[in-house]
């Protein structure tokens, strides 16, 4: 129950330096706000699957292994990332639907691929970059990254309001709710449902039913207590413990309990220094 992967840290042990809310415009589309990494990581980093969020990163510090920014697509399993990290970057967690808007293009094209922000923005994403690392503190970044993204608003496609509904089903049943009933409801065929899902959010309905249940233990494992695993996989949805642990090596390449002998941050590790973006300006707390 205690081994370890080969993958090194993973992604959700890392605590950011800093952090900022996007404004209320944005927040809809940008899930998890915005970090600033400044920490060395591992040669080997392995990345887990988020359901909730596309990860786009750019590198204030540059390092030789990965591209300048990029952006993470939807992925249904970890995956793992050779090479250093940058020593200091800054992270956006843009909600699926929100990414397919943000970003502009069917978010199948990067489905389980690390693309780079040139490929997907053109030129605008090289400008960003460059303009990122000139900035001389995290709070202008945070600002410069919140103006970027709400010029892209405007521009961006809207997903359909059947892919729409079917997102807000999955999440507010905890992906219990069937492919098939949200077919339906939304009066489209199974198979018409899947593509369009696909198209807009970048993994077939049931792949994000199925992480949007592990998000439930996920929060679970942010809460500073024993756990019952038992008792977290009745709370979550799963049939018994079982379940969970086949699901959580699926997700994570490792048990529950050595997930967390890894992902627990050191005592004294913890602390966060955190920022908002309000009306164009990050204020320090």
């Amino acid at each position: 129950m205690g081994a370890k992967t080969d993958a090194g840290e993973p992604e959700r042990a890392r605590w950011p330096r800093l952090a900022a809310a996007p404004r209320q415009q944005l927040r809809p589309l940008v899930s998890r706000g915005y970090a600033g990494f400044t920490e060395a990581t591992a040669p080997s980093h392995l990345v887990l699957p988020a359901t909730t969020s596309v990860p786009l990163v750019v590198k204030i510090i540059d390092s030789p292994h990965r591209p300048p920014a990029f952006v993470m697509g939807a992925h249904g399993s970890y995956s793992v990332l050779e090479g250093d990290c940058a020593p200091s970057y800054l992270e956006a967690w843009l909600a699926p639907l929100g990414a397919y808007t943000l970003l502009g293009l069917p978010m199948e094209q990067l489905s389980g691929q690390t693309v780079d922000l040139v490929d997907v923005l053109g030129p605008a994403g090289r400008r960003l970059a460059e303009q990122l690392r000139e900035a001389p503190t995290w709070r202008q970044r945070f600002t410069m990254f919140d103006e970027f993204l709400l010029r892209r608003l405007d521009r961006g496609p809207r997903p359909s309001p059947e892919v729409a509904w079917a997102w807000e089903r999955l999440v507010a049943t905890g992906g219990a709710v069937s492919i098939g009933r949200i077919a339906r409801e939304v009066g489209w065929s199974h198979r018409h449902l899947i593509a369009r899902f696909r198209q807009q959010v970048g993994l077939r309905p049931k792949t994000a039913a199925r992480l949007i249940r592990f998000d439930g233990v996920w929060r679970r494992l942010d809460q500073d207590r024993p756990l019952d695993w038992g008792r977290v996989a009745a709370e979550v949805g799963y049939a018994d413990q079982a379940h969970l642990a086949r699901e959580f090596r699926q997700f994570t390449g490792t048990t529950p309990t050595g997930f967390l002998a890894q992902a627990r941050p050191a005592d004294g590790d913890g602390g966060r220094e955190v920022n908002s973006v309000q009306d164009g300006a990050a204020v320090a707390s």
